[in-house]
Parts: C-alpha cells; structure tokens; sequence
C-alpha cells in the first residue's frame, strides 16, 4: 500500500490542533483557559494512540499525537506557570495594602 492510501488516525488532527490553541491561550489570552484545552489535548491525543494500537498498520499520522501530545504539555505548563505568578502578583497586591497604614 502507498502511504498516500492509508487513512489519519482518527483524533490527531485534534489532539494537534488543542495542542497548539493551548500554548497561544495560555500566552497570550486567557491564561489558565489554556489548560483546559491542554487537557482536552492530551485526552485526544489518548483516544488516538489508543485507535492507532487497535490497528497499528492501517493509518498514517502518528507523529501528530506525539506532537499534540507535547504541545498539550507545553501549554499545561504555561497556564500553570501564569496561574502560580498571577497568584503571587495578587497576594503581594493584598499584602502591600493590607500592611499601609491609612491615616
């Protein structure tokens, strides 16, 4: 069989595309919203790697689910980041205004 005539793997295409929305969410929009479609990622990339080993030989496309794999995690690790710094930022805000003293 030609490679042209095999099928994609059903689901990596999606575990990509979650996978690169995650990391542009978590930088430049909505911070922590980046990992839910990092989870939503890594879950389909799951379901496609579990389809591809039911049938290992009748499918292209598995350099998608690693790629969307490590995408996903990449962009976890971002929101996190920005979670963690975003928390410390507001708690230093608290802190500074909590020890003035308003007279």
């Amino acid at each position: 069989m030609n490679n042209s005539e095999y099928e994609q793997i059903p689901g990596s295409s999606n575990a990509l595309t979650f996978g690169i929305l995650s990391i542009v969410l978590s930088i430049f929009c909505c911070g922590p919203f980046g990992a839910i479609f990092s989870i939503i990622g890594l879950n389909n990339a799951k379901k496609a790697q579990r389809f591809y080993e039911n049938n290992p030989g009748n499918y292209r496309g598995y350099e998608n689910i690693n790629t969307g794999r490590i995408l996903s995690y990449i962009g976890l690790a971002i929101a996190i980041i920005l979670l963690i710094l975003s928390i410390v930022y507001f708690g230093l805000i608290i802190a500074i205004f909590a020890s003035a003293d308003f007279q």
